[in-house]
């Protein structure tokens, strides 16, 4: 009878990456054949550089920490190739990386559960991820806003990225400044989703730092139950052996007792 395959379900930083590389192809496909100026495309085209080194990073990190580098290139080998940011058409294999995760998806059951069971790791990757597309969607929704505008000074992607950096870290330097309308709900939302976030992200780094501790005090806390336990059996054994003695004295008075009204 053959053996089950066993499931390895992906990690949250796993559909992280696949969901980066969906939006890198969707960037490149837009910086290829979309209606878009120069000073867009090069910002799309900027996004997607942006999501190379972030990919790149996921990959040596995961080579660094395989045990068997040899088969982890061997699987992996395609994700190193496709985040190359020099190369636009190696860019496309990133396909490969989105089908064999979503290939895992299939047992969604299993990957939900994991999920769950180290729902550190998920809530941090899902705000990594709220963090990369709200910087690369106010950064071209700014850029097309403001962009040709008279009293405009977000004018080229340079501008518009470092706009959203400054804005969503809230620091407002306000050397680049929405001037329109809509510019400006755009401003709005963006603070509003950096101030969470970051909050967010703040809490979670705060929890990694205490949890260690709070693993030796509960692993502490165990070993004491675990030594109050053993001490309460020896006690026990102890208070046992000491009836059955007694008994036995008991038991020898007795016979010597006998043994005396005997003539």
């Amino acid at each position: 009878m053959p053996s089950p395959v066993r499931f390895i379900p992906p990690s949250a930083f796993e559909l992280l990456m696949m969901v980066l590389s969906i939006v890198s192809l969707v960037a490149i496909i837009l910086h290829q054949f979309g209606p878009f100026t120069a000073d867009e495309k090069q910002l799309l085209l900027y996004l997607d550089t942006s999501i190379c080194m972030i990919l790149l990073s996921h990959f040596f990190y995961g080579l660094f920490q395989a045990p068997n580098k040899k088969r982890f290139l061997k699987v992996h080998w395609i994700d190193f190739i496709s985040s190359i940011p020099a190369i636009d058409v190696l860019r496309y294999g990133r396909i490969f990386q989105v089908l064999r995760v979503l290939r895992m998806l299939r047992v969604a059951n299993q990957v939900i559960r994991h999920l769950l069971k180290n729902s550190g790791s998920t809530m941090m990757a899902s705000m990594l991820l709220v963090l990369v597309v709200v910087i690369s969607g106010s950064a071209i929704a700014i850029l097309m806003t403001e962009a040709g505008h008279p009293d405009s000074n977000i004018e080229t992607a340079e501008d518009a990225i470092w706009w959203a950096l400054v804005t969503i870290s809230t620091v407002g330097y306000g050397d680049h400044y929405p001037v329109t309308t809509a510019g400006r709900i755009i401003s709005s939302v963006v603070i509003f989703a950096g101030v969470s976030l970051f909050a967010g992200i703040s809490g979670l780094v705060a929890s990694a730092v205490l949890s260690p501790r709070a693993d030796e005090q509960q692993k502490a806390t165990d070993t004491n139950r675990q030594k109050g336990e053993q001490l309460s059996r020896q006690l026990g054994d102890l208070h046992t052996e000491v009836t059955s003695l007694r008994e036995e004295i008991h038991q020898l008075k007795t016979l010597l007792a006998e043994s005396r009204s005997k003539p």
